[in-house]
């Protein structure tokens, strides 16, 4: 997106980007919080049959998942420090390069398209939000 020096420009450009940030951050939340309930709740014999790693590990990434969840919405709708966003969405991109991975060596090529789809928001949110960081403290430093 260029830059613009147009402030009401910029204002309509930011309120356009948050959109579609909070659209995608819903939606991952979504379905991390599914993904991640489903290993905490799934029985360890069910679940170490269908994914062919080490049940605790599962369960951590689960944790992972519903942490990772939470900490994409909960810092816009409580006021909490924003830095919080793109660390769950960092987190998010390191677990959906993990499950790339896995499900490439599984032999699933294909089904590595998900994961790597998912990842790749993931990382887009965490981008964006640290760029909106940026430009928030270079705002705050800036004399008005």
């Amino acid at each position: 997106m260029p830059i613009t020096t147009n402030p009401a420009r910029r204002n309509a450009d930011d309120a356009k980007i948050g959109a579609l940030l909070w659209t995608i951050q819903i939606a991952l939340a979504l379905l991390f919080l599914f993904g991640g309930g489903v290993k905490l709740a799934m029985p360890v014999d069910v679940l170490s049959r269908a994914i062919p790693l080490p049940w605790q590990f599962m369960k951590f990434i689960g944790v992972a998942e519903v942490a990772g969840a939470l900490g994409l919405v909960l810092p816009g709708l409580l006021r909490l420090p924003r830095l919080l966003t793109p660390l769950a969405a960092g987190g998010l991109v390191i677990i959906m390069i993990g499950a790339t991975t896995v499900t490439i060596v599984a032999g699933e090529g294909f089904g590595a398209a998900f994961p790597a789809v998912v990842g790749l928001l993931a990382a887009f949110i965490a981008y964006r939000h640290r760029r909106l960081a940026e430009r928030r403290s270079i705002a705050a430093a800036v004399p008005a």
